[in-house]
Parts: C-alpha cells; structure tokens; sequence
C-alpha cells in the first residue's frame, strides 16, 4: 500500500462540507416536534454514528473499497456497526438511562433503525463527493492531454515547414540566384510568425490568410515557368479565429507533391471563403503525375498531423475530404468558425 492510502487527504471545502453535513444530519436527528431541545444522550449517541461513518469513509474506503478490496471493506463496515451497537448498548445508555432500557440488550432493531440512515448519509455523501473530485481530475486529464497533444503535433509542424523550405533556400543559393535574398526576408517573416504569434490555440483568421498567401509567394518560386498558381479568398473578417498552421500543410503537400511529379503544366488552385454563418470553406487543388513518390498522396507526417488536430481542435465542427481524380489532387476542407468567436 503506497503512503498517499494510509494518509488521510484534507482540503479546506471538505472540511467545511462535512462540518455543515453533519450539523444538517444531527438536527434531522436529534430535534422532533415535541421536544424541541437538544438532548445529551443524542448527542453522544450521534457522535457515536459519527465515528463510524469517519472510519468507514477516511480509513475503509480509500484503504479497502477504492483498492478493490470490496470483501475486506464490507467486513470492517460490519464490524464498525456491531461497535456502534455494542457502545450503545452496553455503555451509553447505561449512562443516560436507568432501568429496564439500560438493563436489556433487546434494543438491537431498534439501534439499527437509527445507525444505518445516519452512517448511510455520512457515507454516501463522501462517497459522492469522492467520486465528483476524481471526475474532476478526469476531465482536468482529459483537457491537459489534449493540450499536450496539440503542442506535440504544432511542435512538428514547424520542423517539418522549415526543412522543406530549407532545402529550396539551398538549390538557390546553389545556384547563386538573385531570389535568395527574398526567400530569406519570405522565409523569416513566415518563421517569425510561427514562433511569436502561433503560441496561442486561436489567431486572428486575418493574419492567418496573410501567412498563407506569402507562403504560397515563397513556394511559387518553386515553379518559376511551368505551371500556374492561383490564390483567392473572400468575406475573410478579422473578428473570426481559427487554429493557426492547419491549412498551410495542405497548401505545403500541394506544392511538394506537383513539383516532385511535373516537370511543367503545374496547376495549384487555392481558394478560401468565409460564410456570412463563419463557416469557413477552403479549397486547395493541384496537378500531379502518378508515380512511386506521389502514390501516397494522404498520407505524410505533416498530414497525419493535421488530421490530428483537427479532431482534437474542431470535433464535430469541421468536415474533411480528399479527392485523388484524372492526375487532381483535392481537398475540401469546411470549419465552423462560429465557436470561436
């Protein structure tokens, strides 16, 4: 048995709710109609059910019950009642009754009546209130996961981006073209970005969009003359959030897998529109040639990931689909902005 189970946990709130649920059982118990005063015997009586309930609830459970002992901890909370019953019986009320009452040990039902509601009460609310501070470590889990989760994912993202983009800053640096300098002004306004202002879950959609658009400008220079690039958008509003570096990866593929294929007729179609209800539909298509590089078009670290994100980010607000038709690569990609607003 480790230390935390043989040491008994307090917290301010349960001290203070078992204080006010014991004040509310005893005056439930000890106060009637007709005698509206607070008897002694009562009150020994009750503190007597309220030790038993203390060890059935900070010694029996937590060392027998919440292990798994379910035989062990019945047992014990049997015998804790024939105690309650036996001090009762044999000492309490030979102090505070005299004659035939005090003298008999025929008041076994009728002490029972009395215990069990009580030690049920005391009991079943710490057994309830157990059960509603371990729910609550389960959700706080649940929640710390998720976000471990994503920045795990969002953290292999960016070395993803920049050893992609790195390589291409090195074929031109190769061949000591002009462009280098502007790919390394692209390429840093992009990284920058992606250090400083992806930390938080949500970016202004705005931003986002800008990041898209002059990383398309960078991975244009890719294709110089053999194909064509489009980038359109439309009703793009500030006010509206989305998880930042999710459609960048698709854009990223897009070009990746054309490039490796297409020698030229290189297509990559890349449209965003933002619904009056912030439904947001993006669209990203590309051109490509069968072969043994392109053949797993869906799959992909940086894909993979994104899926990922997406149903820890968006559950039941987004809706994905890919196409692979006549040498086109789509995908169709909606987001309920609205929850983020």
């Amino acid at each position: 048995m480790t230390e935390k189970n043989k040491t008994i946990k307090w917290s301010s709130k349960e001290v203070v709710f078992q204080i006010v649920l014991h004040i509310l059982v005893f005056l439930f118990y000890s106060v009637e109609k007709h005698q509206p005063n607070i008897e002694a015997h009562k009150v020994a009586f009750f503190l007597n059910y309220a030790l038993a309930a203390f060890f059935i609830n900070y010694v029996f459970l937590p060392r027998f019950y919440y292990q798994k002992k379910t035989v062990k901890f019945f047992v014990f909370v049997l015998l804790a009642i024939i105690g309650v019953i036996l001090i009762e019986e044999m000492v309490l009320e030979k102090i505070y009754f005299e004659g035939n009452r005090a003298d008999s040990f025929g008041g076994v039902l009728r002490t029972l009546t009395q215990i069990l509601p009580i030690i049920t009460i005391l009991s079943g609310f710490k057994f309830a209130w157990d059960a509603f501070g371990k729910q609550q470590e389960v959700d706080e889990l649940k929640i710390a996961v998720k976000e471990s989760e994503l920045q795990f994912l969002k953290s292999q993202i960016n070395p993803h981006f920049l050893f992609n983009n790195l390589n291409n800053l090195y074929s031109y640096a190769i061949e000591q073209s002009p462009k280098t300098p502007k790919i390394i002004l692209e390429l840093s306004g992009l990284l920058r970005y992606m250090l400083y202002e992806c930390k938080e879950d949500f970016v202004p959609l705005n931003k986002e969009v800008n990041q898209l658009e002059n990383f398309i400008n960078l991975s244009e220079m890719q294709i110089e003359e053999r194909g064509t690039v489009n980038f359109s958008t439309k009703n793009i509003k500030a006010n509206y959030k989305v998880a930042p570096l999710i459609l960048i990866v698709f854009i990223e593929n897009a070009f990746k897998h054309s490039t490796a294929s297409q020698a030229d007729d290189i297509l990559i179609d890349v449209h965003l529109n933002l619904s009056d209800s912030g439904n947001l539909q993006f669209i990203c298509k590309n051109s490509f040639l069968p072969k043994s590089n392109t053949d797993n078009l869906s799959h992909g670290i940086g894909l993979e990931n994104v899926k990922k994100r997406l149903e820890l980010t968006y559950p039941n607000a987004h809706q994905l689909n890919i196409k692979n038709n006549d040498n086109i690569y789509e995908v169709r990609l909606t987001i309920n902005l609205a929850t983020q607003v």
